[in-house]
């Protein structure tokens, strides 16, 4: 950009006209201290108060966003900056926008991302409630650095500044409340710099409610965070009930066990197939979930689980698959011949349901293998043979073109 400048500081409004001018007032007052030659940017998702119009006349520039949405607005917002370097935060009057040094400091240190901390720098009484204080942000951001391995302490901190082209390069595609989650989690995935400086959170300035609402954008977070780590929404629990199926099956296979007044006999052991089969395509799930998140840019590739998942061909898969078929379709024929020396009479339960249980546990996941490779494979289809499918196969109206064309 050959208009580029150092700084954009950035803030999504969506009818702040009661504290807008005031957070313009201190960015311009920043920027006019410092010596930093910057923009105040204002990424308006619609507002009907005269926020635009308010934002204007304080000397920021106001770029217009059509879709609505928290992300939506500043994904805008950021494509529109015109600096090296962007700080976003609320435009309700909560951050101190003319006290931004320790962000500009750290990014001119080579911080790909700064994150505000509140709990370290302080909250203002009455400006955060006490179940976001609490409960809602300090389990989120634990989750996020144990799912992510990242050291932010404050993942939802509204104030926070980064490299443009570094933001730009993570494809950032939510478009509500989540996209705070998915820049920590994609910087943080890619291996960018992020650091963290103390930030203090005052008691915002507007009579309206927030925009925020705790349980449905809390939801909004915790599910963000689940479906872009497959290694603890489905790898972890399926290696869990995998293994203790396998282990309880093992013990009770040859017959009842008895702990203490407890005996666990052909129930137990059917309990413990179950744990088998949803422990695999669980498993199965993980492999899908990493393969299709990974290929299509929603998680950073990563070399390790690349080489892993081009080792689990269909080939491979579909050979496991046929002969734990064929392993529980041989225990299957066993048990009917069991049966058959006793004369198709009464059987002892206890016995014979357990060759016929192991025969039925490996007749279904085998199956189930079979299903999660050939949809794994569907997945890993390349896009240029994609699009020569896509060119063989001509659609309706370019049929009905060609048609027009021959008569």
């Amino acid at each position: 950009m050959a208009d580029q400048l150092e700084l954009t500081i950035l803030m999504p409004c969506l009818n702040e006209a009661e504290t807008l001018a005031t957070c313009i007032a201190k960015a311009r007052s920043f920027l006019a201290s410092s010596g930093i030659a910057g923009e105040v940017l204002i990424a308006d998702n619609g507002s009907t108060d005269g926020s635009r119009e308010i934002a204007e006349a304080a000397g920021a520039i106001v770029v217009a966003i059509e879709q609505r949405g928290y992300g939506a607005a500043l994904a805008g917002g950021i494509e529109a900056a015109r600096g090296r370097y962007v700080i976003m935060g609320d435009a309700d009057d909560s951050y101190d926008f003319s006290r931004l040094d320790a962000f500009v400091a750290q990014l001119r240190a080579g911080a790909d991302l700064v994150m505000g901390n509140r709990f370290a720098g302080g909250i203002a009484p009455g400006a955060m409630p006490w179940l976001h204080r609490f409960v809602g942000n300090p389990v989120l951001s634990s989750l996020g650095r144990l799912f992510f391995r990242t050291p932010i302490g404050d993942f939802h901190c509204g104030l926070r500044g980064f490299s443009r082209d570094a933001i730009l390069r993570l494809n950032l595609r939510t478009t509500g409340m989540e996209f705070a989650s998915e820049m920590v989690v994609k910087a943080t995935l890619s291996q960018f710099d992020v650091r963290e400086v103390p930030t203090k959170l005052a008691k915002d300035g507007r009579s309206r409610p927030p925009h925020l609402r705790s349980f449905r954008d809390g939801w909004r977070h915790l599910r963000f965070l689940l479906l872009f780590s497959p290694r603890w929404l489905f790898l972890y629990p399926g290696i869990a009930l995998l293994w203790v199926g396998l282990v309880v099956g093992a013990i009770l296979l040859p017959g009842p066990v008895r702990l203490g007044g407890v005996s666990f006999d052909v129930h137990t052991f059917l309990v413990a197939a179950l744990c088998v089969i949803v422990g695999l395509q669980s498993i199965s799930f993980a492999v899908i979930g990493r393969r299709f998140a990974s290929r299509y840019g929603f998680i950073p590739r990563s070399d390790t689980y690349d080489r892993l998942l081009e080792a689990l061909t269909l080939e491979r898969i579909l050979l496991v698959a046929i002969l734990l078929m064929l392993t529980g379709f041989a225990a299957l024929v066993w048990g009917v011949g069991e049966w058959a020396a006793r004369d198709f009479g009464a059987l002892n339960a206890s016995r014979t349901m357990r060759p016929v249980i192991l025969a039925m546990t490996a007749l279904v996941s085998g199956f189930q293998m079979m299903m999660s490779g050939f949809m794994s494979s569907m997945i890993n289809i390349p896009i240029y043979e994609r699009r020569l499918a896509e060119v063989a196969t001509p659609s309706a109206s370019q049929q009905r073109h060609r048609e027009m064309d021959r008569t």
